[in-house]
């Protein structure tokens, strides 16, 4: 099922408050840092969050949603769906751990992420 915009902001605020926190640990545990130690930090955190925010909205979108039964893209039969699965994605942001939809193929025996390839 789709994410509300709602599930989607808590996610999100969720993981920017754990952001905070890091941020605030860091620096009680720099007396004395740099401008450049501090921008690297806030640098990293940053990266951290788009990746967060990147991978929230994939995962909320339709098309990642299990498909209505897929077949497989070798032999053409019926697939089965095996729940979610966390799937590393590159992207622009960086690494992304995504939650998908994963479906199996009994004949074939391959896995297969939609709209990916198979596995």
């Amino acid at each position: 099922m789709k994410q509300s915009r709602t599930q989607k902001k808590a996610k999100l605020e969720e993981a920017a408050a754990e952001l905070i926190e890091s941020l605030l640990d860091w620096d009680e545990e720099n007396e004395a840092p740099n401008l450049s130690e501090i921008e690297d930090e806030v640098l990293l955190l940053r990266q951290r969050f788009g990746q967060e925010l990147a991978a929230t909205v994939v995962e909320g979108q339709e098309s990642q949603q299990p498909a209505e039964n897929p077949v497989c893209p070798e032999c053409g039969e019926e697939m089965r769906t095996k729940g979610k699965k966390r799937k590393g994605v590159e992207s622009r942001v960086g690494s992304l751990e995504v939650e998908r939809g994963y479906y199996y193929c009994s004949h074939c025996k391959r896995g297969f992420f939609p709209p990916g390839q198979a596995t």
